[in-house]
């Protein structure tokens, strides 16, 4: 049947004739599209109303879906970038349709280097290139028809926003962790247990749990050496709560490039140089801010198993954070004062530590060269050489070890003998204690260390007898060959040559040695049982423009915090971007000379903490590009409000789950790890790189606003996925260099086959999967493919791709395979010729049952987020469909419904010619019968002689004996049996049939 197209569509001429106006085409793809996309802008599809709010459905369960948010660039989108964004409109079409409340946000990450380094290069402001870029990418988005709630968009430099950034540093800054309650609390709480003697100070400024206070107080007092608050002065108070803020001030190393004028990441330094420019790099002490990060090392590790996250991730965050369990121990220095504290996972080698290394930045180097001043000039030349060398050199330079002698020896506690202190930049000070006891028999490092100084190497471990036969050892003769090989044991074994007159380890496996010999220093006071991490704490200053200013000032040698009501502290209007060249680090705001003197009334300090008119000195330095994506998913819970970071009760109903939640400020220790909850965002898409850093941070910061009572749940993010990476096609030559795309070409062998020639040497190179890469022009803009194709096409094209998770290179010729699906969907409904709707009058019982299927299939693998599979299944329907002559309208119906969250515009165009007024994206997903997903039929291999030697169709609920009965029936099994006669048959309902004869 056929009937006329709604008047949405062009009208037929009178006369049939073909006519391309009816076609789907690229051309009608991309009007159909954008007239959608319109509609869907003009009525505010997709904006998602909060509790409280006109519309809001209280009876829905609710879904927040969200992306990692984009740095918008000048250079727009490509390819690549859209692939997580399509996954999670998907997801979040079909939940819309499912009967859910979605929040599907998009907002943009704008402060950080990129903006600033392209202002320097132009001189345009980089407020204005960031919202030209911000216009771009939101273009280039909305023209893939994504369902967000573009009501709720927000940018980073936002004063609205960064105000809240600046706001929850501020709670930060005035909060200090609470070992005993394991979480964070005000400072005030830290300022009463101190004055009501529930915390006494100890003699290095740590606070004494107040547990015993009155214990202390019936035996004379605190311990030695603590002190009660009253009894501490004015500045000794203030730096006691200073150097217990989560966010503190101190004094750190930094990569510093005089020519370029700022502070370089390790990452960004290469033997010395500057990575850009290659100019010379220097390690300098500069002021910076710190978060105490490592406060929640052990909730950030422990809280890991709780997540929905790819096991990769996780991993990866507990490498990062590396939690070693050990010993401290204390080797008190021969002939001075003091001792070398070092942390080791393996004290029961302690018998075997033959010296002592200290970093070059250690404190006591100076201690020690004051005592040898003989050895004083050489030491200092290396520790100054070495301090201009960043962390990643050093700890990669595998191949030579250096170091120098100090002149001085410390005391093995354990064997008493006196080992030599050296100097060497492979130990960091930033691990430990930036000292380490070298056991040459055990580590690698220090044994070839120890072969370049001629030290001495014993052996306190005996190895299994698997690395024994592996290293050609025989057991007894290993503690006397142990300096001739070339790899150490460093492994778990037995412990020998391990005793003096108090303990003995000598015999005990190395589990049992580190208990022993843990508890016999900790009874003469030699050490002690630790947990380190690895995990740092978080240096929080750049030296950049473009970046949040603290909210901070300076005045008598004291900082002070801006008053919460005075916030945003905004940027000063900087023209000149040029790093200042200068060998002391120089922040670029401090050319913001009036912005930078000022007054505390001026700068927003509260008259009670400061008076008005004292001449202050603002920060210079601005928070690092990580600041603004630490929380900007709760910001999405509520984006327009005012008196909070986000309302308690959208932040409550966006990241809660009804079944599992937890009061705010209520302990964290009703997160219960090994359970996989679905509070927080309940989907974040986005590239595994952000693992070890943002994903991080916003574990970290969130966990500070759940302590202070501001948030209900202890993680920001329930279920993270990563979909993999978008390569592209990139050609190399036989040395491995690459060769621009655009200079190369494609030609045909006389076989066929196809090689790949520079254009200007006509030599032959290879293809190669790469990333794309301006430099090798690979790039695809997808605004020349949407052009070209179609939004739903490309959208298609990269979800049949593969799997989500997987990487896989672009191809664009493989893209016509897509639209050629989308035409054969098109013609099911349309009439070409005439734009009609063509529909058949009665239901195929065959393609009935495949929709059913398809329905079923469909929506089972967007919830797996296996798309690739879901586009198959419709892929297969169509072509059932069309086999067999049509859809009813009912049937077009439901396929419109099913394929919707793939491909919207298409699905919005087919429901609307199918006669509906209503907006197919708010409409129910299609039900299926669960009767109509069992086969009548199904099939069954046959062997003889175990090889297989026909199919048959057996009804699905046939027994043992009649399928035995149709397998010798079959014709190809008489011809095979050739009248021999059967011993057995041996039938696996559903499985298979096995004839013996």
């Amino acid at each position: 049947m056929t009937t006329p197209p709604p008047a949405s569509a062009p009208a037929p001429d009178d006369a049939r004739r073909d006519d391309t106006r009816y076609r789907y085409t690229a051309t009608l793809a991309n009007e159909i599209e954008r007239r959608w996309q319109t509609r869907w802008d003009a009525e505010q599809t997709f904006r998602t109303p909060n509790p409280g709010d006109p519309g809001f459905d209280a009876s829905r369960p609710k879904f927040f879906c969200m992306d990692m948010f984009p740095y918008p660039s000048g250079a727009g989108l490509h390819v690549g970038h859209p692939l997580g964004y399509i996954a999670s409109d998907i997801v979040c079409r079909h939940r819309r349709m499912s009967g859910f409340n979605v929040l599907h946000p998009m907002g943009w990450d704008a402060f950080g280097l990129p903006a600033e380094q392209y202002a320097i290069q132009t001189g345009v402001h980089p407020a204005g290139t960031t919202r030209t870029a911000i216009e771009t990418f939101r273009g280039q988005l909305k023209r893939f028809g994504f369902s967000y709630d573009w009501s709720r968009e927000f940018a980073t430099i936002d004063p609205d926003y960064f105000r809240w950034t600046q706001w929850i540093w501020l709670q930060a800054y005035d909060a200090w962790y609470d070992v005993a309650a394991d979480r964070a609390r005000p400072i005030a709480d830290l300022i009463q247990d101190l004055e009501n003697g529930t915390l006494y100070v100890g003699p290095s400024g740590e606070l004494v749990p107040g547990g015993l206070a009155g214990d202390l107080e019936a035996v004379g007092g605190p311990p030695v050496g603590a002190r009660k608050w009253h009894e501490l002065d004015a500045d000794e108070r203030r730096d006691l709560i200073d150097d217990h803020r989560l966010a503190y001030l101190a004094e750190q190393t930094v990569n510093w490039c005089p020519k370029l004028g700022t502070a370089l990441a390790n990452e960004e330094v290469i033997d010395g140089k500057s990575e850009r420019g290659w100019h010379p790099v220097y390690r300098r002490p500069l002021r910076q801010w710190m978060f105490r990060i490592t406060a929640y090392a052990d909730r950030l590790l422990r809280d890991l198993d709780g997540l929905d996250w790819p096991e990769s991730t996780r991993a990866m965050q507990k490498a990062w954070i590396g939690r070693s369990e050990g010993a401290e121990i204390d080797f008190p220095l021969a002939d001075l004062d003091g001792s070398i504290r070092v942390f080791t996972t393996r004290p029961d080698t302690v018998f075997g530590a033959t010296y002592m290394v200290l970093a070059p930045e250690h404190p006591l180097v100076e201690t020690i060269l004051d005592a040898t001043p003989d050895h004083a000039a050489e030491v200092r030349a290396y520790v100054a050489a070495a301090r201009n060398r960043s962390d990643v050199d050093r700890m990669a330079d595998t191949k030579t070890k250096t170091g120098a002698f100090t002149g001085g020896f410390a005391i093995n506690p354990a064997t008493g003998n006196r080992i030599p202190v050296w100097v060497a930049d492979y130990v960091l000070m930033g691990y430990g204690h930036g000292a380490i006891m070298a056991v040459p028999g055990h580590d690698q490092r220090d044994f070839d260390f120890a072969k370049v100084y001629d030290l001495p190497i014993i052996a306190v471990v005996q190895p299994d007898d698997a690395w024994l036969q592996a290293h050609d050892v025989d057991a007894p003769t290993f503690p006397l060959r142990i300096a001739t090989l070339d790899e150490v044991f460093a492994g778990e074994g037995v412990s020998i040559d391990s005793a003096n007159d108090d303990v003995t380890l000598t015999g005990r496996p190395t589990a049992d040695a580190k208990a022993t010999i843990i508890a016999w220093l900790e009874s003469i006071g030699a050490g002690r049982g630790r947990v380190n991490f690895k995990l740092r704490d978080w240096l929080f200053s750049r030296q950049r423009y473009w970046g949040e200013p603290f909210p901070i000032v300076f005045a008598n040698g004291r900082h002070y915090p801006v008053d919460p009501a005075a916030l945003p502290v905004a940027l000063p209007d900087l023209r000149d971007y040029a790093p200042v060249e200068s060998d002391d680090p120089t922040p670029l705001l401090g050319k913001a000379t009036d912005w930078v003197h000022t007054t505390a009334g001026e700068a927003g300090v509260s008259p009670d903490v400061l008076p008005p008119d004292t001449p202050v000195v603002r920060e210079t330095n601005t928070m690092p590009g990580w600041a603004g994506s630490c929380w900007y998913y709760l910001r999405y819970a509520d984006p327009h409000a005012t008196d909070r970071f986000v309302s308690r009760a959208a932040e409550r109903y966006w990241m809660v789950s009804p079944k599992r939640s937890a009061p705010a400020g209520a302990a964290h220790d009703a997160w219960q790890p090994g359970v996989h909850h679905t509070g927080g965002v309940d989907l974040y898409i986005g590239g595994a790189e952000h693992a070890t850093l943002h994903l991080l941070y916003a574990r970290f910061w969130h966990k500070i606003l759940f302590d202070l009572g501001e948030v209900s749940t202890p993680e920001p993010f329930g279920r993270l996925f990563h979909q993999g990476l978008l390569t592209a096609y990139a050609y190399q030559r036989p040395d491995r260099s690459l060769v621009p795309v655009d200079q190369v070409e494609e030609r045909e062998g006389p076989g066929g086959d196809i090689a790949y020639i520079e254009t200007a040497t006509g030599a032959p190179v290879e293809r190669i999967v790469t990333k794309m890469s301006k430099t090798l022009k690979n790039v695809i803009n997808p605004d020349d493919i949407i052009a070209e194709y179609g939004a739903d096409t490309f959208r298609l094209y990269e979800m049949y791709m593969g799997p989500l998770d997987a990487s896989k290179p672009w191809n664009t010729r493989d893209i016509i395979g897509p639209l050629r699906f989308l035409q054969r969907l098109w013609r099911l409904a349309v009439d070409e010729a005439t734009g009609a709707l063509t529909v058949r009058d009665a239901a195929d019982p065959a393609v009935e049952k495949a929709l059913h299927r398809t329905i079923a299939k469909v929506g089972e693998d967007i919830e797996r987020l296996a798309f690739n599979t879901a586009i198959a299944a419709l892929i297969e329907f169509v072509n059932v469909a069309t086999a067999s002559g049509g859809c009813t309208h009912d049937q077009l119906e439901r396929l419109a419904l099913t394929i919707a969250p793939l491909a919207p515009h298409i699905a919005e165009e087919l429901w609307s010619r199918l006669g509906h007024d209503t907006m197919l994206a708010h409409e129910s997903w299609p039900t299926h019968d669960p009767a109509l997903l069992v086969d009548d039929e199904i099939e069954l291999p046959v062997q003889i002689k175990g090889k297989v030697r026909a199919r048959i169709m057996v009804p699905a609920d046939a027994d043992a004996a009649t399928i035995e009965a149709l397998a010798l029936a079959d014709p190809r099994i008489t011809e095979c049996l050739a009248g021999a006669p059967v011993r057995k048959t041996i039938v696996v309902p559903g499985k298979i049939v096995n004839i013996i004869t």
